[in-house]
């Protein structure tokens, strides 16, 4: 994998750049469509390649669980597997086992039960195993998601342990992929700052802020993100894990972040929320039924272009999938066009009146 940095705003910190992967390259900023076990939740390979997306996400730990990353080995790999001859990120299923009620953490790793109750052992080691198994073009190295609130106590030994785990992450990679390390600290400069200089010293090919949208609101993200985002080699992509809000990602973006991945637009397109450029619309609203007009007038995904909000309203009121499979292709194709914008912004120099501008329609009315 490299990265090339090939233009800095000349007015804030938003940077535009390549990066190439041996399954191709992915212009940033990007925004990566998380595909949890394999697939983009409602859309086909296919159709995500025809929106010319770039790059998605696997799940470590789902996949671990099923079917199994051996099973994915022996069919080729995840690539083939699901027929996407895209680059694809994994995580390292830090987050996932964070996500979990009960589980343990210890030096070896994280020890939880699987939807059935077996005991399943989580370990740098294994997290890495399953990655290169997967053949991932960028895997992640196995952290501890640090809950919000934390104290100092709990900050301190948490990231000494990580910082260990990536070190044992590092002595099981063979090279063949690339590897990120994940800068965590929770809400303190003092140990974001300590991080970045443990994690960046072992000079890995990208670098990953973690630990953020974990319940500890925008003001409290924004100001982690600012602070830690210059101290992180400018050489290397930068990347930002599970954060979605268009808003969100235009203040990731402002302060030098290439890369961010989040449930939010395929989660949101399927309980019937689509992104616009006028803010989200909710179209099971009543005032959705006689509305002849596309989800977004000049966008021209698939959506847009052959279907009325009328009729999007119809099909999630009849519970035809249809309706999460065109809600999720046009909330796709919303996210790519945001960051294409955001980048040609970026190449003019001038990301920050279009970050205005943008925000002025978005959040100009209330959802309905």
């Amino acid at each position: 994998m490299k990265f090339k940095l090939l233009h800095k705003d000349a007015k804030c910190s938003a940077r535009a750049g390549e990066i190439k992967t041996l399954h191709g390259t992915i212009p940033t900023p990007v925004f990566m469509p998380v595909g949890t076990h394999g697939a983009v939740k409602a859309l086909q390979s296919k159709v995500l390649e025809d929106m010319d997306v770039k790059i998605i996400l696997g799940n470590t730990y789902h996949l671990h669980l099923s079917p199994g990353s051996e099973l994915i080995k022996k069919a080729g790999g995840l690539h083939k597997f699901m027929s996407w001859q895209r680059p694809i990120l994994t995580d390292s299923g830090g987050f996932q086992v964070f996500s979990l009620q009960k589980k343990s953490i210890s030096e070896e790793g994280a020890q939880f039960n699987d939807p059935k109750g077996k005991k399943i052992l989580l370990t740098p080691e294994i997290s890495i195993q399953v990655q290169q198994n997967l053949g991932s073009d960028i895997m992640m190295a196995f952290d501890e998601c640090i809950p919000y609130p934390a104290d100092k106590n709990y900050v301190e030994q948490s990231i000494a342990r990580t910082h260990r785990w990536l070190d044992r992450c590092i002595e099981s990679w063979t090279n063949q992929h690339a590897l990120f390390g994940i800068i965590q600290g929770s809400i303190y400069d003092k140990f974001r700052k300590q991080c970045v200089e443990e994690v960046c010293s072992k000079d890995l090919p990208g670098y990953a802020i973690g630990g953020v949208s974990v319940g500890e609101g925008p003001e409290l993200m924004e100001k982690i993100v600012s602070y830690t985002a210059p101290l992180m080699p400018e050489n290397k992509p930068r990347y930002v894990m599970g954060v979605g809000n268009p808003e969100d990602l235009l203040m990731l973006w402002e302060n030098g972040i290439d890369m961010s991945d989040c449930i939010i637009p395929t989660k949101f397109a399927r309980g019937g929320t689509l992104f616009t450029n006028r803010g989200k619309i909710r179209i099971k609203h009543r005032n959705y039924r006689r509305d002849f007009y596309p989800v977004e007038p000049n966008c021209n995904c698939y959506c847009c272009s052959n279907f009325s909000r009328a009729y999007i309203k119809h099909l999630f009121d009849a519970n035809e999938i249809l309706g999460a499979i065109l809600a999720t292709t046009h909330n796709i194709a919303f996210y790519k066009s945001l960051a294409d914008r955001a980048r040609k912004a970026i190449m003019n120099d001038s990301f920050m009146d279009f970050k205005r501008d943008f925000l002025k329609g978005y959040l100009s009315q209330e959802t309905v």
